[in-house]
């Protein structure tokens, strides 16, 4: 029902700390974001999930670093879920290994660091605004006399600083979804899972959430983004995963992964015979138009010039091809690989 895990944790649950290499999560009297002292906020390795005969997540490896945006999609099925709440401790894991801001899956102390917006949450009606704030304030164990700040700062933070002695069953789906990233950002938390936080928001709602993301994310923040919309992750993350059968197939930064090395030429003279002849070189081309485009490395795109002058074409313009997140994800979610291949480690350089 609530959008805060943080105070109703069971113990310590997941691998035993010595299953991953340990870490430090800060070195005595540093500063808890102190750049270079910290542990990435999460780490995984081949984590699985099991029910029964069903395998819910086969084998998650990735690493998200301290400080960054990180968007996590996969098409239905395809274990994000299950993830998350093995993230959070929601969910104990059947194999492989996990940590979250250096600590091992559940623990006590670390959920109280974590903030969380579930896709589907719900706040009871006759409370107001401000006291679903104030409840969350309890439950995240925050002192009492930070209430009223964290209450006021977090009202302000999503754009309901006016609507805080309104009851929630007053709100719109949009407005409680922006209750929901306020709850999840009480007690300025090192990690906040958001599951899906612009789904029920307007173009100026979605605006507002970049906003609100880019900010916390400025305060050195980690975001962990579960999202179907494409396009904001591609606006809005500095590294994304794409998450296929439970294992990572696709990861690194939304431009890095659109990079797809194919080239454009704009050019007259072209028939859809001689188009076939010069596929015998130079592989698969595609003709719109004007347009020809060719999947191929940089150093073979002289080539694929001379060709064409060579075969009586006019070759006008060379441009590098780029293809979106959305072309990417609909790629390597069919079977295909961009640049992760089954069971890569997402964010880990090779």
């Amino acid at each position: 029902m609530f959008g805060q895990i943080r105070r109703k944790a069971p113990g310590n649950s997941g691998v035993p700390s010595a299953a991953m290499p340990a870490h430090s999560d800060a070195e005595p009297g540093a500063s808890p974001r102190t750049p270079g002292t910290l542990a990435p906020a999460i780490e995984t390795r081949e984590l699985a999930k099991r029910y029964g005969a069903i395998t819910a997540l086969a084998g998650l490896t990735l690493t998200v670093g301290r400080g960054e945006v990180f968007g996590f999609l996969g098409p239905n099925g395809a274990g994000k879920t299950t993830a998350v709440k093995l993230l959070l401790g929601l969910a104990r894991p059947s194999g492989g290994q996990g940590r979250v801001l250096g600590a091992p899956l559940g623990d006590r102390t670390v959920r109280r660091r974590i903030g969380y917006l579930p896709e589907l949450f719900r706040y009871q009606p006759w409370l107001r605004a401000r006291e679903v704030l104030r409840l969350h304030c309890e439950l995240a164990g925050l002192p009492r006399s930070a209430w009223p700040g964290e209450v006021a700062g977090g009202l302000r933070l999503v754009g309901l600083a006016d609507r805080g002695e309104h009851l929630v069953g007053t709100f719109s789906k949009g407005m409680q979804q922006r209750l929901g990233l306020g709850v999840a950002l009480l007690g300025s938390p090192d990690l906040v899972v958001l599951d899906e936080p612009t789904s029920a928001l307007d173009p100026v709602g979605r605006s507002d959430v970049r906003r609100i993301v880019r900010e916390v994310r400025e305060r050195g923040t980690t975001v962990f983004l579960n999202s179907h919309l494409l396009t904001e992750v591609e606006r809005l993350c500095d590294r994304v995963a794409i998450v296929d059968h439970g294992r990572v197939v696709a990861a690194g930064a939304p431009g890095e992964l659109a990079a797809d090395g194919a080239v454009r030429v704009r050019t007259d003279g072209l028939d859809a015979a001689l188009v076939a002849r010069l596929a015998l070189d130079f592989g698969e081309l595609r003709l719109d138009g004007e347009w020809l485009t060719a999947a191929l490395e940089p150093a073979r795109v002289p080539d694929l010039v001379a060709a064409l002058v060579a075969a009586g074409a006019r070759v006008h313009v060379v441009e590098p091809g780029r293809s979106t997140l959305e072309d990417v994800f609909l790629r390597v979610v069919s079977g295909g690989s961009a640049g992760g291949g089954a069971g890569g480690e997402a964010g880990v350089p090779a």
